[in-house]
Order: structure tokens, then sequence, then C-alpha cells
């Protein structure tokens, strides 16, 4: 299957389960192409997509400087380190995995002031794998209400990575954990953003209450390693 054609399914694919199940929300799609290379994104920009996430700072840098469109949409949603924080404040409009206060203060401070206020999500933590990172309920909410010290920055919301598994329920049951969280946030500050379900779980997602889903494979195909 052709990059078009995979791309244009994963849209159907939203379409269809907004349609079955009566949901009239917008869903965002985030088009993963880490570890893909740059005709791929130039392709999809040619059809109109505009949101793309990466996970590999110095990997998006070189596809960000070479694409040079202003009016793509970079996430980060890979793990952050400390040393990287400049460059992603510097490069991303969006980052979607912060999960502590060290490291939401440190984009604020080297987020330029005279730029677009950088886009963050808080990274929560579900399934309860110990690899995986990401902050608990409670010290998410408690992050959250932090938000008037960071005049860069604003938190949009929340983005989690459940444990995976082939079975919908249990699918569904992470995802509306997140989602009890996300509204939970909600009465605290004005976020707009559940960045939850992938490839294997969109459906899932959609029906548990997300805003944005993050689908790589099936619409990249494999990734080269």
């Amino acid at each position: 299957m052709s990059l078009e054609n995979r791309y244009l399914a994963v849209k159907q694919r939203i379409s269809s389960c907004l349609i079955d199940h009566k949901i009239s929300r917008q869903i965002d799609l985030l088009a993963v192409s880490k570890k893909h290379p740059i005709d791929k994104i130039q392709y999809l920009y040619q059809l109109g997509h505009r949101k793309f996430g990466e996970s590999y700072v110095n990997e998006a840098i070189e596809k960000i400087q070479s694409i040079n469109c202003d009016d793509i949409e970079w996430h980060f949603i890979g793990p952050l380190q400390s040393n990287k924080c400049k460059y992603i404040a510097q490069y991303f409009s969006w980052v979607q995995s912060v999960d502590s206060l060290k490291l939401l203060t440190r984009l604020n401070n080297l987020r330029e002031p005279h730029n677009d206020k950088l886009n963050v999500l808080l990274q929560l933590k579900v399934g309860g794998e110990d690899s995986k990172r990401g902050l608990s309920a409670d010290s998410l909410i408690e992050l959250a209400s932090q938000y008037e010290k960071f005049n860069n920055l604003t938190i949009r919301g929340i983005m989690c990575i459940p444990a995976p598994t082939n079975d919908t329920n249990k699918q569904i049951l992470q995802f509306k954990t997140c989602y009890q969280v996300y509204s939970q946030l909600q009465k605290i500050i004005a976020v707009d953003t559940l960045s939850m379900g992938m490839s294997a779980d969109l459906e899932a997602a959609i029906i548990s209450g997300t805003t944005m889903v993050r689908i790589g494979t099936d619409i990249f195909g494999t990734r080269v390693n």
C-alpha cells in the first residue's frame, strides 16, 4: 500500500469510529515521523498534513532545518533529557513528554520570550510498567497547579502511553483512567488536549475521550532502525 493510501486509511479509521460511536469532537492526527526519511514528511505535507511527531532531537533538527516550513507543527514526543531541552525549546512548538518540575522549569527558562509559547503536555504514567516514564495522577495535578510560574509555555493537557495489550476492554480501561485525570485537570486550568492512542489502539482511545492520536507505523510503514 502506498504512503498516501495508508494515510487516507488512517483518516478513514478515525472518521468511521467517530460516526459509529456518534462522537462529534475533533480528533487531531499526529503523524509520528521518527526514523522515517524527509521525503515521506514532504509527501504528507503536499497532501495537506501539518502535524508531525519526532523522538530524537538530532534527527528532528536535521528534518526541521531541511524542510524549513513555518506552518508545520513539530511535536517532541520522546523521553526528555535536561541537556536536550534547549534544542526542544528552540525548534519545537509542542513537547508531549514532560514528567517533572525540573524539566518544565528548564523548558520555560530556555524558551525565548519573543517566540510563541511552547505548548506542553504532561506525561501521565498508566499501566504500571516500571520501564515507562510519567507522573502519577496526584503528582501531575500538583505540577499543573503551578502553571502560573511559567511565562513562556502553556500547559495544554496530558499525554499517556498505556501498557500494550490486544484486549480492547483493557485498552479502554487504561484510557478511561487517563481521561479521568484529564477531567480533573480541566477543573484547574483550561486544558484542551488529551494525547493517547496509537496504531494498535486508535479506536479504543477515541471511544475513551482522546483529542489526539499519534500514528506512526500505520501511516509510514515499518521504521528503519
